[in-house]
Order: C-alpha cells, then sequence, then structure tokens
C-alpha cells in the first residue's frame, strides 16, 4: 500500500452534530453562534448550504450573519458535550479500522492503514477510505472527507481539496503539480504572520516556498523555516501515534467579557476566577505546570500575549494568579479597557514531586486547596469560591446571583 495515510475530517463538524439530531435542518442554512449578549456572538461554524449560498464564514460575527440570511434557515447555540460525544463515536469507528489512529482535532483524526490489507482484504486505500468514510455517515450521519497520502502531510492538505464527501488521494510524485500553484497560505502550518513574513521574500505559491533557498529560510525563521519547506516538498517523518494527544502540553481557559472593563484590580478579579479554573483542571488531571501565560485583547481586536515562568513546578491556583497579575502589571497600562481575558498554564509533567519550604508555609496552602477540591468535588465549583467573585465585577459567577 503506497499511500497507507488517511486524514479524515468531519465536514462542518459543529453545525453536522446538530443536523444529524434533527435531520429536518439538513436543507436549510444552519449556523452555530454563541450568545451576542454576552458578547460571544461569533459564528463558531456553518454548514455548506450556508458557506456557499449566504456567504457565512467561521468567525463572523453573529449579527452579520443574521442579516445575511434574513428569514432563512437556523442559528444555534453551541452543545460542547454534544460535539464530544459525537467525536468519541466517530473515533471509536475508525479504530476498528486500524490500531493506529491519532487525534489531531476534535473533528480529524489520521489512520494509519500499514499492515491492515489481511484485515480489509484489499491493498486499496481508496476503497477502504469509501468503507470507512460510508461507515461515519451512516452510523452518525456526519459527512466526512479523507485525504490519502504517503505521510501525514500530504494526507492533511489532500482532505482540503474536495468538501463535502470527498476523497483525494495524492501521491508523493503529485505535489508539484496538485500542491504547488496554490497561496502559500494554503500548506498547513501557514499561519496569517507566516504569510506575511514569506511575501517578503517573495513567497507567494507553496511552490516558491518548496525551491527556496533553505539557508535563508533557516537563518530567517530557525528550524520552522526548515520544517515549511520539508512540507512544501510533501516530506514528512512523523508517524501516527496514538499516544499523541495524551500528553498534556498546557491548561488553559479565556472568556469575552459582557463589557469592557479597565483597572487592574477589576482585571485582577476575572484573573483569579480563571487561575481557579486552570489550577482545578490542573490538579484533577495530576500535573503541574511552570510557565504562566495571560492573554489580553482590547476593545479594538488587539491581543496581547505574554508569558512569565515560576521559580518552581505548582498547580496551587495562587501561584498561577500570582503570576499572571505580575504580567498584567508589568505589561498592561491601569486605563486600558479589556474585552477579553485568557490564562494559561504550560510546560506541564505529572505531579509525582512536591516542593517543600522551610516553614511548611505551602504544604499548608496544598492542604486547603486539597479541602476546597473536595467540596467542589462533592457539591459543584460554585459551592465555594473568593470573596471577590462577589464585586459585581464577577464574570463566572455572575448567572449564579443573577447578576
Amino acid at each position: 500500500m503506497n499511500c497507507p495515510i488517511l486524514l479524515i475530517d468531519a465536514n462542518s463538524f459543529f453545525a453536522s452534530c446538530h443536523i444529524a439530531l434533527n435531520p429536518e435542518l439538513a436543507d436549510i442554512p444552519v449556523v452555530v453562534g454563541g450568545d451576542e449578549k454576552k458578547r460571544h456572538g461569533i459564528c463558531l461554524a456553518a454548514n455548506y448550504i450556508a458557506k456557499r449560498e449566504y456567504g457565512i464564514k467561521t468567525g463572523m460575527a453573529v449579527r452579520e450573519a443574521r442579516e445575511k440570511l434574513g428569514n432563512e434557515g437556523v442559528i444555534v447555540s453551541p452543545q460542547h458535550s454534544l460535539y464530544v460525544d459525537f467525536s468519541a463515536r466517530i473515533l471509536r469507528i475508525k479504530r476498528r479500522y486500524s490500531p493506529l489512529v491519532e487525534p489531531f482535532s476534535i473533528d480529524e483524526s489520521w489512520v494509519d492503514l500499514t499492515g491492515t490489507e489481511r484485515l480489509h482484504k484489499t491493498d486499496s486505500s481508496e476503497e477502504i477510505a469509501s468503507r470507512l468514510q460510508k461507515n461515519i455517515l451512516e452510523e452518525t450521519g456526519i459527512p466526512t472527507s479523507v485525504g490519502i497520502g504517503p505521510n501525514k502531510i500530504i494526507s492533511k492538505m489532500a482532505a482540503e481539496i474536495k468538501k463535502p464527501l470527498g476523497i483525494t488521494k495524492v501521491n508523493f510524485q503529485d505535489v508539484p503539480r496538485v500542491f504547488w500553484p496554490l497561496p502559500v497560505k494554503e500548506l498547513f502550518g501557514v499561519g496569517h504572520r507566516m504569510e506575511k513574513n514569506l511575501w517578503l521574500l517573495n513567497i507567494h505559491s507553496i511552490g516558491d516556498l518548496a525551491n527556496y533557498p533553505a539557508g535563508t529560510l533557516k537563518k530567517r525563521f530557525g528550524l520552522i523555516g526548515l520544517i515549511l519547506k520539508n512540507s512544501a516538498n510533501g516530506v514528512d517523518y512523523s508517524p501516527v501515534n496514538p499516544a499523541n494527544l495524551e500528553v498534556v502540553k498546557s491548561a488553559g481557559h479565556q472568556i469575552t467579557l459582557p463589557k469592557d472593563l479597565a483597572g487592574h484590580e477589576n482585571i485582577q478579579v476575572i484573573i483569579h476566577e480563571l487561575s481557579e479554573i486552570v489550577g482545578r483542571r490542573v490538579r484533577i488531571g495530576g500535573y503541574t505546570g511552570k510557565t504562566v501565560g495571560l492573554t489580553l485583547k482590547d476593545t479594538e481586536f488587539q491581543c496581547l500575549h505574554r508569558t512569565q515562568s515560576m521559580p518552581y513546578f505548582s498547580d496551587l491556583s495562587e501561584d498561577i494568579y500570582g503570576t499572571a497579575v505580575v504580567l498584567l502589571q508589568r505589561h498592561w497600562p491601569y486605563w486600558k479597557p479589556v474585552r477579553m481575558v485568557g490564562l494559561t498554564l504550560s510546560h506541564l509533567i505529572k505531579n509525582s514531586e512536591e516542593q517543600l519550604d522551610l516553614f511548611g508555609v505551602t504544604e499548608k496552602r496544598r492542604k486547603i486547596t486539597r479541602a476546597l477540591d473536595k467540596i467542589k468535588d462533592r457539591h459543584g465549583e460554585t459551592a465555594i469560591f473568593k470573596a471577590t467573585s462577589l464585586t459585581g465585577v464577577s464574570v463566572m459567577f455572575q448567572n449564579r446571583w443573577g447578576c
């Protein structure tokens, strides 16, 4: 089997999940969007009718989408538990075809068919892909597109060519013909900022990047420059690793505020609540982390992201909060309002050791944290919280108190 790697991509996944539960939505435009009243009014997904006939795009304001739809179609609220359930069901189907399944996101996975010829009684990857695609559609109602290639990068890009319900096979020798004429932004791994940087080098297509001098790319972008050049040439040696997502690299949470918030003391209330959420997630997973990241978005949608490492690994929300406050006070003007706050803890490792201090202060804090976690385990996340959440600035608990 010369092209054993499949990338299965669920088409318009969030919207398709709602349609699978309610088939009456299949022939009308469907948009999945947030709550406009809470300023979460962004389109997260749309089915192909909404995209092609009404010009709905992911990231578009729900207000604008509503104007484009007029009286046609529906806008549904996101249901993340529903998407996780469908994703798990699809993953189980894929694992019937091969033990080597690597999830890439909630709606995409690689499947390595190497050595499965006797199981499927064929060495045709297209035939196996067709069966898999059919099984997923019949058992879950979710349409998929499948990219077939000799490695992960080629199969990933091949899956983007025919949507929905497409199957595209690209051999290594087909890369110059199929991929090189495409704009460089179509290359997996090239974001908006990298695209602009490549333009400065007169690199506008994938072919331009594939044939650009490696030395110049390495000098300008470091190792990532060489990786992108290899990707443009269809070169990828990474294996399909089923355990890839079992290694947690970071934990985080972000919130778009119902109204703009200025003043460090007000923003710190939000950071405090996010610290509690992130710290608890890390502790539940049995991890401890070292690097705190703070992301702030202003009223003009300009983002600031800064990180700082703590002197030791920690899973305590207070340590995360203290480091985040340092970042806030150091990098964000007091007068400047924010509309979104995000917090992450990265460089995670399994919590097999604990940092001790001479007077036992850290151990006392850990005992208090464990006691609080037990209360939340039994009575819910809002059973106990910091008094700052009652100041009126709180976002995470305002629904509880009807604020």
